[in-house]
């Protein structure tokens, strides 16, 4: 019998070594992430595996998984770990090696696999490990299916019936390549830096965009799991100011940056102004709703209001439903609602067909923007964003607040500005127009300007995004307001990057 989990074990004891470590919470929303040591071990790993079988099986699906992992100097050891696991649970895993996370979903339906476990910690900081789980493609689990796997683990109520089968497919990246690139090629010749963050995208990225066209500059794109320079998130300014380097150096029309697991992308314009991912979102669905007329979209509620106002969307009879935040949220809604397109302000753009299979991928992401600069010949990307009517956005800020508490604070914020709204106050100087309290809050005052706080669903952090369709002087405003609520609670740390 597998030994109950521990959720905390002190490493370089005999313990450590004969015992699972699993902190709880580690399971998160959507996805499961842990710091490697600390708050798991590699016999806490072989327990998820263990969980991960036996719910796949309670769910009444296939037991057959596709599992990859990203370039880490751990990222095998943990997949190993976890695939020792399945197998002892009875499933027949399809190990497809070094890989992006959508390379792992799109194997899901190139092998016809129902189920899929891929090992990253994404743009996590080096240190952290994680898996992004799903039993029903194109989706990945949410709280639903977590909570339950969580149960599992940690209760030790393991199925370990033994009788799995290992199956490597060698050199797959190369059928997930062919088939992002059996399309036409590009009319328009397009310079595009690559950023990877030498991060696992690195290895594919600029094949891909070689293949369709692009004459691509590629930056940072060596793998190096150390990220010499700065951690691949494509919401970190450090990247975004290299790549608008790159792109004033090379004089390219666009930088393209992907994150550590490759299922995201940022963009920077030919004039080296990044583009927030909402806003890019904006000017896809505008591309796009003028090829499919009265298209729905998703986007999540960290997102810009423009894709309610934006006049050309209303023009072309396109939809727009706010959203929660998180890639498992916004990839079911997409697919329950028959959305054409998902976009979520951290980079996570989801595309049914006919551009996609439903899930997220950077690449597909990428081939969007590339797609629609070739439908505008005669427009550069700087165009068709100062084509948008002018918002003021924030980054996302992210203050650190633990997660066993960031929940409970978040709730309290909430009732703060619903009590607020009650009452008639005013915040940034208006009175509370509309309050969303779908994931957090976003409370838009009297003049459009709104702020967001959320709890992060993968870091011990709160999330917070503000946007005025004024002045950048209203956005600060809603930041004061916002953040006067938040210094209220003590266990709200400081921010990682501020306005």
């Amino acid at each position: 019998m597998f030994p109950k989990p521990k959720s905390a074990l002190t490493p370089n004891t005999y313990a450590y070594e004969s015992e699972p470590l699993v902190k709880p919470t580690g399971f998160r929303e959507y996805d499961a992430r842990w710091l490697l040591g600390s708050e798991i071990n590699l016999m806490g790993v072989q327990a998820l595996g263990l969980g991960l079988g036996t719910l796949i099986r309670e769910l009444g699906v296939r037991p057959e998984i596709v599992t990859g992992h990203d370039f880490r100097s751990y990222s095998s050891s943990v997949k190993n770990s976890l695939v020792s696991g399945l197998l002892a649970t009875g499933c027949k895993v399809h190990d497809i090696g070094l890989a992006m996370t959508p390379m792992a979903y799109f194997a899901q339906f190139d092998l016809d696999v129902p189920c899929v476990a891929m090992v990253t910690a994404s743009h996590n900081d080096n240190g952290w490990t994680g898996v992004k789980m799903g039993a029903n493609r194109p989706l990945t689990f949410g709280p639903d299916e977590m909570t339950r796997l969580k149960d599992i683990v940690l209760n030790a109520r393991f199925d370990a019936r033994g009788g799995g089968e290992f199956v490597f497919h060698q050199n797959f990246p190369e059928r997930y390549i062919a088939d992002l690139t059996k399309r036409p090629k590009l009319k328009r010749h397009l310079k595009v830096v690559c950023a990877c963050g030498n991060g696992t995208a690195g290895a594919f990225a600029p094949r891909v965009l070689e293949a369709v066209g692009c004459e691509v500059i590629p930056l940072d794109c060596e793998l190096d799991y150390t990220f010499p320079r700065y951690n691949p998130n494509t919401e970190d300014m450090k990247m975004l100011h290299a790549m608008a380097d790159a792109v004033r150096a090379h004089k390219a029309d666009v930088a393209l940056g992907f994150d550590g697991d490759g299922d995201r992308c940022g963009v920077v314009d030919n004039d080296g102004e990044e583009i927030f991912a909402d806003k890019v979102g904006v000017m896809l669905a505008r591309d796009i709703s003028g090829l499919q007329k009265g298209a729905t979209f998703v986007a999540d509620v960290k997102s810009t209001g423009l894709f309610m106002t934006d006049p050309v969307l209303q023009q072309n009879g396109a939809k727009t439903d706010y959203w929660k935040t998180g890639h498992s949220y916004m990839k079911r809604r997409v697919n329950e609602i028959g959305a054409v397109a998902g976009f979520e302000k951290s980079g996570h753009f989801f595309f049914n067909k006919p551009l996609g299979r439903g899930y997220d991928d950077g690449l597909i992401f990428a081939l969007a923007v590339c797609d629609m600069l070739d439908r505008n010949p005669g427009k550069s990307m700087a165009d068709l964003k100062n084509a948008l009517p002018k918002t003021w956005s924030s980054p996302t800020m992210s203050p650190h607040c633990a997660d066993e508490i960031k929940y409970g604070v978040v709730d309290k914020v909430v009732a703060h500005f619903e009590e607020a709204k009650t009452k008639g106050a005013k915040v940034a100087g208006q009175g509370i127009r509309d309050l969303v309290t779908v994931n957090g809050v976003r409370v838009t005052v009297e003049d459009g300007t709104w702020g967001l706080v959320r709890a992060s669903s993968n870091k011990p952090e709160l999330v917070v995004v503000v946007e005025s369709p004024v002045s950048e002087t209203r956005m600060r405003d809603m930041f004061k307001a916002v953040d006067a609520v938040l210094r209220t609670h003590p266990e709200v740390g400081e921010y990682n990057q501020t306005i």
